[in-house]
C-alpha cells in the first residue's frame, strides 16, 4: 500500500464532490455507506494499518482518520440542509389545514332522533319515486294562507294564533306554502314532499310552538283516491312494520275535497283486539297518523289574485277579552261559521269554493 496517501487523496475528493451532488436525503445515504460503510474502500484500509510498515503506519492511519472526519462532517451538514429544504417542499405542496381537529374521537354520537325519522321518512317517499322539497319558515301571508284558499276572516290568520313579523311576514304554521312555490317553480307532473318545522301559538302539554311536519302534494293525470291510500300504506309499513294495514275514515277539511283521516293497525294486537289492547275501543285500536286529501281544482287552477311579493293583508278582530285572557279557541273559531261571513268575503270567496 505504498500509494496508500494519494488513494486517500482520490476518495476524499470523489466523496466530497458526489455528496455536494447528491439531490435528496435517500442519495446522500447510499453515498454514507459507499464510503464510510463496513464494506466500503476507506474502512477497509483502517483495518489494514497493522499490516503496513512500522513507518508507514503513523501517516496512512492520520491521513484516513482526516479523510473520514471530513466526509462525516460534510455528510452531517448536507443531511440537515437536505432534509429541511425537502420538509418545505412537502409543506408547500400537501394542503394540509393544521388548525383542523384531529382524529375523531370514539363514539362521537348519533343524529337527533327528529333527524333519524326525518331522514327515514324522506328515504320512504324517495323510493317511491317523490322528489325532497325544502321551503322558508319565514313566509309571505299570501303562501301560508291567501293563496291555499283560507278566507281573510278565518281564525287561523289571527295574531292570537300564528306569529307575525309584520302584516304581510309570518312563521309559517304548516308546510303546505310549498305547494304553492312547486306548482309556480314547474309543470306537472308533480311528486314532492316537503319536512320541515312549523310554528304556532301553541303551548300545552300536548303542543309546542315549534313543531315539524311532513306533506306529499302529487299532481298528475288519472290519479284518485287510490293511489293516495296504495302510497300511505307503503308508507305506514315501511315505517311501522310490513304487517301493519291502514284504515281510511271520511272526514271534513274546509280547504279539500275529498278528505280523510289516515288510521295504522294497532302493533300490539293488528286491530284484533287481543288481550294487550283490552278494555280499549275500537277506535283506540288504532292510531291517527296522517290527514290524507285531494287539492281542490281551486287551489291548483285559478290564477294567483296577487304576485307573490305583494301577498294579501289578512281581515284580523280583536279577540274578546275574559278576565284579561284571550277568548276560548271554540268560540273564536264559532264566529266564522259559515251562513254569517261578511259582504265583501262573499265577494272574494271563489265561486266553485266547497266548504
Amino acid at each position: 500500500m505504498s500509494d496508500a496517501p494519494a488513494r486517500l487523496t482520490e476518495i476524499r475528493g470523489e466523496g466530497e464532490a458526489a455528496i455536494e451532488a447528491a439531490a435528496s436525503s435517500t442519495e446522500l445515504e447510499e453515498l454514507r455507506v459507499r464510503y464510510l460503510g463496513r464494506k466500503a474502500e476507506l474502512t477497509q484500509m483502517l483495518r489494514s494499518i497493522g499490516e503496513l510498515a512500522p513507518e508507514q503506519r503513523g501517516a496512512v492511519g492520520k491521513g484516513a482518520n482526516e479523510v473520514k472526519t471530513a466526509l462525516e462532517g460534510l455528510l452531517e451538514q448536507r443531511t440537515t440542509a437536505m432534509e429541511a429544504s425537502e420538509l418545505d417542499e412537502r409543506l408547500r405542496t400537501d394542503a394540509i389545514d393544521v388548525t383542523l381537529p384531529g382524529d375523531p374521537p370514539p363514539n362521537p354520537g348519533h343524529l337527533h332522533l327528529i333527524t333519524e325519522t326525518r331522514r327515514e321518512i324522506e328515504d320512504v317517499f324517495l323510493g317511491l319515486g317523490f322528489s325532497v322539497a325544502e321551503g322558508p319558515e319565514v313566509e309571505f301571508d299570501y303562501y301560508n294562507f291567501t293563496a291555499l284558499n283560507y278566507l281573510p276572516d278565518h281564525p287561523a290568520r289571527m295574531l292570537a294564533d300564528t306569529f307575525y313579523f309584520t302584516d304581510e311576514v309570518l312563521l309559517r304554521t304548516h308546510t303546505s306554502p310549498m305547494q304553492v312555490r312547486a306548482m309556480e317553480a314547474q309543470e306537472p307532473p308533480i311528486y314532492i314532499v316537503v319536512p320541515g318545522k312549523t310554528y304556532r301559538r301553541d303551548n300545552d302539554a300536548t303542543h309546542t310552538p315549534m313543531f315539524h311536519q311532513v306533506e306529499g302534494l302529487a299532481i298528475d293525470e288519472d290519479i284518485t283516491l287510490a293511489d293516495l291510500q296504495g302510497i300511505l300504506l307503503e308508507f305506514a309499513r315501511a315505517i311501522f312494520g310490513p304487517e301493519r294495514d291502514i284504515r281510511l275514515r271520511p272526514h271534513y277539511f274546509p280547504f279539500t275535497e275529498p278528505s280523510v283521516e289516515v288510521d295504522v293497525s294497532c302493533f300490539a294486537c293488528n286491530g284484533t283486539g287481543g288481550r294487550s289492547a283490552a278494555g280499549t275501543s275500537r277506535e283506540e285500536r288504532s292510531r291517527n297518523v296522517v290527514p290524507a286529501s285531494t287539492a281542490p281544482p281551486t287551489l291548483v287552477t285559478r290564477p294567483s289574485p296577487l304576485p307573490p311579493w305583494r301577498p294579501a293583508r289578512p281581515r284580523r278582530r280583536r279577540a274578546r277579552r275574559h278576565g284579561g285572557a284571550s277568548a276560548p279557541r271554540g268560540r273564536r273559531c264559532a264566529r266564522a261559521r259559515p251562513g254569517r261571513r261578511p259582504a265583501d268575503v262573499r265577494r272574494e270567496a271563489p265561486r266553485d269554493r266547497t266548504g
